[in-house]
């Protein structure tokens, strides 16, 4: 088991779109086995290689209550979204101890190349869509509270900074 380290909040890598996926190699399904390692550490729903500094377009997603359905990705882009949203809390381990409400499309989606390196599509619902939607975001530099208003966001930012000064 690798679990790697996440980088911390405001790394300029987590503001940076990654770059896409060429092929699927050995060396993409070692990065995908620490991903895995790594969000299995946390313990969390999904994440983002930029999470631990890899700018390259892969994400890990699972949401299933006993585990072990990860659902690997690279280049992973939203084809559709449900006009019904839902809220829920956000948070991440790259800006640790603080987390929001967000609200997100129910249900994307999904087209993305899998672990056999074929197009896929796929459909997520409820949480499943939620993680998937928020690795995106940081495949493409975004972070959750990024969709916060202004006020909420710098509220949220400064009350992360006090935690990191204290901890």
């Amino acid at each position: 088991m690798t679990a790697r380290r996440c980088i911390p909040w405001p790394d300029k890598r987590l503001q940076t779109v990654a770059a896409p996926v060429e092929a699927i190699t050995d060396e993409v399904r070692a990065i995908w086995r620490d991903m895995v390692d790594t969000m299995e550490a946390m313990p969390g729903y999904g994440l983002g290689a930029p999470q631990i500094g890899v700018m390259q377009r892969l994400a890990v997603v699972d949401c299933s209550e006993e585990r072990g359905k990860v659902v690997l990705m690279a280049n992973p882009e939203v084809l559709h979204a449900s006009v019904q949203f839902r809220e829920h809390e956000e948070a991440s381990p790259n800006l640790p101890g603080v987390s929001a409400v967000i609200s997100r499309p129910r249900a994307v989606t999904v087209r993305f190349v899998n672990a056999q390196g074929e197009m896929e599509e796929r459909d997520f619902v409820n949480l499943w869509a939620t993680s998937v939607q928020h690795q995106i975001d940081h495949l493409n530099g975004r972070m959750y509270f990024d969709h916060l208003k202004p006020l909420k966001r710098k509220m949220l930012l400064q009350k992360a900074e006090k935690l990191r000064r204290r901890g």
